[in-house]
């Protein structure tokens, strides 16, 4: 990655809105063009934006995007009852669940999260994540939450390598693959841009994207968003060649009795965390960004830091319970992280 040290001094631009740095109006040389698409998938704002030298062919790249989204959503929606996230959940308390290649990696992937940062991420959050309504504004009581947290407990995912099938320890297991499915649509959709040979894109999801290359002389610029004020923003980040995933307590909530619960929550206790808004982190591949993101959340900022200082190809910004602005050793002594547009 490359954050560009000339525009970091000056993270901090209030006045300047939430958007993409460049339209599909924007000029072009000849020969060439910027295309732009906006959809809605995995219950999120999907965008591509790329330069093409051809635009049928730049046209088509983004059609591959929008497939790439839709076949990630069917196989990891829990709300689809024949994706094969659905499958995990109505049967692996009974017996081993054979699994895709790619699901059996997200589970690996997942427990290796779960193991590094003691339980703060854990996809078995989803047995009392499913207690909450947050359109509604429904959350369980004390009781049918200490209840679900008995089934949640990432050492109870059962994976064998030799059959590549997942079980649940216990009954009432379920997983949530929400905390990086899109960080990881996010790399696989990059990845065929650049089969395609596209040089200059980015691809979003929600809070999480991945930039290829710069934006022909010039970088990206991706904006953190001010919790708290509607279209105030905390920070612009001059980008090349990184993923970029924010997770924040504004994204769904309800408030009750002065209480915000949203949906980050911390899988050993199966309520919202306080002591953060948000939290941003900069690294190599989305899948690894957006699951920090949440794992940062969770620990809050001084665990939360100590985490991204044990790792390399990685950097956090998060906005604490106060709104004060803290930022990785990388970010601060001038050494922002690098990483590849192409690696996964």
């Amino acid at each position: 990655m490359k954050l560009l040290r000339e525009a970091w001094g000056a993270m901090v631009e209030r006045s300047r809105p939430v958007a993409w740095s460049v339209s599909q109006a924007e000029a072009a040389p000849a020969g060439g063009r910027w295309l732009a698409r906006d959809e809605a998938i995995m219950g999120t704002a999907i965008r591509v934006e790329l330069w093409c030298d051809d635009a049928e062919a730049g046209e088509d790249a983004i059609d591959a995007v929008m497939a790439e989204m839709h076949r990630i959503d069917h196989a990891m929606s829990p709300h689809k009852v024949d994706s094969e996230l659905s499958r995990i959940n109505r049967d692996a308390a009974a017996g081993p669940v054979r699994l895709s290649a790619e699901m059996y990696r997200l589970v690996e992937h997942a427990i290796a999260f779960s193991t590094m940062s003691g339980g703060a991420f854990d996809i078995s959050y989803a047995g009392a994540g499913q207690l909450y309504d947050y359109r509604m504004g429904i959350r369980p009581s004390d009781a049918a939450l200490a209840k679900a947290c008995g089934s949640v407990g990432w050492r109870g995912l059962q994976l064998d390598p030799a059959s590549r099938s997942l079980r649940f320890a216990w009954p009432g297991m379920r997983i949530d693959l929400g905390g990086f499915a899109k960080g990881h649509a996010v790399d696989t959709s990059t990845a065929l841009l650049v089969q395609r040979g596209v040089r200059h894109a980015m691809v979003s999801a929600g809070g999480d994207s991945r930039v290829i290359g710069d934006r022909r002389g010039r970088p990206w610029s991706v904006a953190i968003r001010d919790p708290r004020r509607a279209g105030g923003v905390v920070a612009v980040l001059p980008l090349e060649d990184v993923a970029i995933s924010t997770s924040g307590d504004y994204e769904r909530y309800f408030e009750r009795d002065g209480l915000r619960y949203h949906h980050i929550l911390d899988p050993r206790t199966g309520r919202s965390p306080d002591r953060v808004h948000s939290v941003t982190i900069l690294g190599a591949d989305g899948l690894t960004t957006e699951a920090l993101s949440k794992t940062v959340f969770v620990l809050g900022v001084e665990r939360g830091l100590a985490l991204v200082e044990t790792l390399t190809d990685v950097d956090a910004v998060v906005v604490d319970a106060d709104g004060r602005l803290h930022c990785s050793s990388g970010l601060l002594q001038g050494n922002p992280v690098a990483g590849s547009a192409t690696r996964q």
